[in-house]
């Protein structure tokens, strides 16, 4: 009974603060989107990405008169990891530089969303770069675990 509830436990406390849909992973956020958005560039530039811009979606609906949650992308990339995967597959540069969309649902959670790079392989039918999709793989994964958690 004990394993089944911490089963039961385990799988909904996945389920809550990370899923896939479409080729993207979206992980639930402790901080507003301005936070979250702020850690991750800090965390990014610490890495020694470069951030290549941000964008305020929100601010962007309102100059149009519109209203949309808090919403922002954040496109970042480093040339000695995109490169090689635009050697494997021309295509997967389409995808690249890779983009962060941190954005507040109408329940108002807020989210880190990234495009999954197994999609991506299967997208683009890269081959011969499995090395690399699993270094980027995780470096997502450890940014936006670091960029969503909570102190």
């Amino acid at each position: 009974m004990r394993k089944t509830i911490l089963i039961l436990f385990l799988t909904n406390l996945f389920i809550s603060s990370a899923w896939s849909a479409e080729g993207m992973i979206n992980v639930k956020s402790a901080h507003s989107v301005a936070v979250t958005a702020d850690r991750l560039e800090k965390i990014l530039k610490s890495k020694g990405m470069t951030v290549f811009t941000r964008i305020d979606h929100a601010a962007g609906a309102q100059k149009a008169g519109k209203t949309l949650e808090p919403t922002e992308l954040v496109i970042f990339g480093n040339p000695k990891v995109g490169t090689p995967l635009m050697q494997c597959s021309h295509s997967i540069a389409i995808d690249l530089p890779q983009k962060a969309l941190i954005w507040q649902d109408k329940a108002g959670k807020v989210w880190f969303s990234y495009n999954d790079p197994a999609y991506l392989k299967l997208r683009h039918g890269t081959e011969g770069c499995d090395a690399v999709l699993s270094k980027v793989t995780g470096a997502l994964g450890n940014f936006a675990a670091k960029a969503t958690a909570a102190e």
